[in-house]
């Protein structure tokens, strides 16, 4: 009996597997909003039913690509924000980070660039969601820089959003480099626009106005 389960649950998880990699080979072409779930089924040769054993709708398979597109990224971005108090190190790792994971995973990146502003709200949720999540993590590994020192959580975390948003916009211009010498430019521009933010960074806090207070008139 246990080994007619493990079968069959094997076999749930292939036919999973199956759904997931036939609706982001779809989606290379077209938007979630527009995919059926009979297209699915048709690319992986099972009956619409079998749809419905494993998601509850399109949306709801959406959400799992999601999961699986940024969900591992987690302890990578970790590791790459943490343990550098050279900003220009952690630059170069991140932008390295950002290109080896398109090369790795072209069809998911397109995926989020896509669905991050699609018509699915849950899928927007969820994207919303994961990239939270990563400007907390983000945010967590600052702090632990002498740079930190006098930074408010508010300003730690829009400091992270500018880092993860930007890291968004360089994977898509990587997804769009059709050749090395442009892959070059992405590199370089993507590495100058980082130490921009950087730079800005270093001078935030002597430079900040708290809540209510206003710079004093030049003379």
């Amino acid at each position: 009996m246990s080994h007619t389960l493990g079968v069959r649950q094997a076999q749930k998880q292939k036919t999973r597997r199956a759904l997931l990699d036939a609706a982001l080979a779809l989606l290379e072409e077209q938007s979630l909003s527009s995919l059926g779930l009979r297209e699915v089924t048709r690319a992986v040769g099972v009956a619409p039913t079998a749809f419905y054993r494993h998601f509850r709708s399109t949306a709801d398979l959406g959400v799992a690509l999601v999961e699986e597109a940024l969900g591992s990224l987690h302890p990578m971005i970790r590791t790459t924000v943490s343990g550098a108090d050279d900003s220009d190190e952690r630059i170069v790792r991140a932008v390295e980070l950002i290109g080896r994971h398109v090369d790795a995973y072209p069809a998911h990146v397109r995926f989020i660039a896509r669905e991050r502003h699609g018509g699915v709200q849950p899928v927007r949720e969820a994207i919303r969601e994961q990239l939270a999540r990563f400007a907390s993590e983000v945010k967590d590994e600052l702090a632990k820089d002498r740079q930190a020192a006098g930074w408010s959580e508010d300003d730690l975390l829009m400091l992270a959003h500018l880092y993860v948003d930007q890291m968004l916009i360089t994977a898509s211009l990587f997804l769009e480099a059709p050749d090395a010498p442009e892959r070059a430019r992405v590199t370089h521009m993507a590495t100058r626009q980082l130490r921009l933010i950087s730079l800005g960074r270093r001078h935030w806090p002597a430079g900040r106005l708290t809540h209510g207070s206003r710079r004093p008139v030049q003379q």
